[in-house]
């Protein structure tokens, strides 16, 4: 039963020693900001965070075009299983603390003006701001950070259930503006009262008479500082600030959102929108085809300068991309099938041909970090996984951290042919008139699915060769709410996909990674891969207590998932390749977790007025 307290903070902070909540008030910290391992770069009277422009000039429009989600939207609603999202929803929230970009997992006070929660961090006190409002000028209250917790574990889509909230406990409510978090006993504790005030805050009055389950394209109230103020479904949609925002004066947003408004243009096709761009419809580019980077920049903007082409350091580890292959299909239960694949795909071919060169091949989930596994099994490691050594395979502890194979850079390598056909010979696959069949005379059958070709240029080869090996390989393209249904119910053989990773992670790899997602609708876990060891790895990770234990515990799953061979690695590449139109002025410094046009760019009016004078933009 809850219990509902209107009083002030004093006599709260009393109420709580008297129950017991607080059993030695010199152990209760009260801090400006939170991370995983205590260590904060900003004090508590910062100005602005140091990648920015404290001058930045406001105004404009940034156009941009989605990186991600197809060419299409019917949802404005960012936290169901339901619909086709629209891109950009992060912009319509705010949370009761908000992160840097220069620092790996801190976390500042912004909706909430303070903070306070024990040695243990087994439960978390908020006081949110008087002057934080939502969209439509209601003030934001503690019963909205309960509803949030509520409606997302009844309506929401599962991850918030299932692996978000899974070890938040009771919400206590103490006042309108004070609300209390506690977590169950026998977590790990790290990261939850940064999980809580990470939390988008949802407008309770707003719901209250909506169905939040239902997907469209209702404009919502929202507590972040722009709005939806013009969109249309498979052409554009438009976000546009609130103008009495109440936190636009706040030290973390000094030079930063300097935006008025902020438009994503979509696109049917990518040949069209790259088209679009040379002619000034969008005015920012991140390019992902390396092709397209190594011979198609050079059209007039960019000879005269008013273009600009560039690749900027990521700092962040890179994406876990690759061909995931989905064990809960018959065909790919054997590890023998799975690693006959590996042989398969040629990067050394496709790199030199397709990426001209571009890329490095991965071979980690981690690449670009410190909790890459390398070389055979370090002691710090094998302490860890000991106690399964009779649960995994022997490769683990035996054979280095497995790397995919080099190949000649000839279409087909014979070499690594024959190894696929060996492998696939010992898992039970038998050629039957060029077809290979399992032992019941069933066929050997992978479909590729997606909702548009980008990748169509790279899986054609690695088809062919699947089919000089015997297999029935195909491409299938079929539409956005076929893919988002197929996807919710892992209803696909192998998928290209990749995930972005964090420099801190905790419990929440257990969506990629755990038993907890292997039947979870909608979930994450795209191999369907789970194991007792990695189970209990991840709960190591997000129990570390400090940066070095964790980077062991993630090498260690990193170390198991490729030995595996959950998916075919990609390939990975340490930078940002970036196009814009030259309107822009931008800080010296770039923060190190994030690409920063939309956060620390502005727009630059005069720049803007003089390609216009030129002719620029058609």
């Amino acid at each position: 039963m809850q219990r509902y307290f209107k009083i002030n903070n004093i006599i709260a902070f009393s109420l709580l020693i008297l129950f017991g909540s607080i059993t030695n008030a010199e152990e209760i910290l009260k801090t400006h900001g939170i991370s995983a391992y205590g260590d904060l770069k900003y004090p508590a009277n910062y100005k602005n965070f140091d990648y920015v422009n404290p001058d930045a000039p406001q105004g404009g429009t940034l156009t941009l075009r989605p990186s991600t989600g197809g060419s299409t939207f019917d949802s404005f609603n960012n936290y169901i299983l339901k619909g086709a999202r629209v891109t950009g929803l992060g912009l319509l929230s705010d949370s009761l603390l908000i992160a840097s970009a220069d620092e790996p997992d801190s976390s500042y006070l912004y909706m909430a003006e303070s903070m306070e929660y024990p040695k243990d961090r087994s439960w978390v006190i908020f006081k949110i701001r008087q002057d934080a409002t939502f969209s439509d000028g209601n003030p934001v209250t503690a019963y909205d950070v309960k509803f949030t917790h509520d409606i997302l574990i009844e309506k929401g889509h599962p991850f918030y259930k299932n692996v978000f909230f899974k070890d938040f406990d009771e919400i206590e409510i103490f006042d309108d503006k004070t609300v209390k978090f506690n977590f169950k006993k026998g977590a790990n504790m790290r990261d939850l009262p940064q999980y809580a005030g990470g939390l988008a805050i949802l407008p309770k009055h707003y719901w209250k008479d909506r169905d939040f389950g239902k997907s469209g394209t209702d404009i919502p109230v929202g507590s972040g500082g722009y709005t939806i103020t013009d969109f249309e479904p498979g052409l554009f949609v438009k976000y546009c600030k609130i103008k009495d925002y109440w936190a636009k004066n706040h030290p973390a947003n000094v030079g930063t959102g300097n935006f008025d408004c902020i438009r994503y243009e979509y696109f049917k096709d990518g040949d069209v929108s790259f088209e679009a761009f040379k002619s000034g419809a969008y005015l920012v580019r991140e390019e992902n085809i390396s092709k397209k980077w190594k011979t198609q920049y050079d059209f007039p903007a960019i000879q005269k300068g008013w273009v600009k082409a560039e690749q900027l350091p990521d700092g962040s580890p890179q994406s876990n991309q690759g061909i995931w292959i989905n064990l809960r299909k018959n065909q790919f239960k054997n590890i023998k099938t799975r690693e006959a694949l590996q042989h398969l795909f040629n990067f050394e071919w496709t790199n030199k041909t397709v990426f001209y060169d571009s890329y490095t091949r991965s071979d980690s989930f981690w690449e670009n970090s410190e909790m890459q596994a390398q070389g055979l099994i370090a002691n710090n490691e094998l302490s860890l996984i000991e106690p399964y050594r009779d649960q995994l395979i022997s490769s683990i502890f035996d054979d280095p951290a497995y790397i995919p194979p080099v190949m000649k850079q000839n279409k087909f390598d014979r070499k690594a042919l024959r190894t696929a056909s060996k492998l696939l010979e010992e898992a039970g696959w038998l050629l039957d008139n060029g077809i290979l069949k399992d032992e019941n005379g069933t066929a050997f059958k992978i479909e590729f699915i997606d909702d548009n070709d980008d990748f169509l240029h790279i899986l054609s080869p690695i088809i062919d060769t699947m089919k000089r090996a015997g297999i029935d390989a195909k491409f299938t393209q079929i539409d956005r709410a076929q893919m988002i249904e197929r996807m919710k119910n892992y209803d696909f053989d192998v998928l290209v996909a990749g995930y972005g990773t964090s420099s801190s992670p905790g419990e929440e790899i257990a969506q990629l990674y755990g038993s907890v997602g292997i039947e979870q609708l909608g979930g994450a876990n795209l191999s369907g891969f789970g194991h007792p060891a990695v189970d209990d790895l991840i709960k190591k990770v997000g129990g570390a207590k400090t940066r070095s234990e964790m980077h062991i515990a993630v090498r260690a799953i990193d170390r198991i998932l490729r030995a595996y061979h959950i998916r075919i690695p990609n390939w990975h590449l340490a930078e940002d390749r970036l196009a814009y139109w030259d309107v822009f002025g931008r800080p010296e410094i770039k923060p190190k977790y994030a690409l920063g046009v939309m956060g620390t760019w502005w727009f630059d009016q005069k720049k803007y007025d003089e390609l216009v004078s030129k002719g620029a933009f058609k």
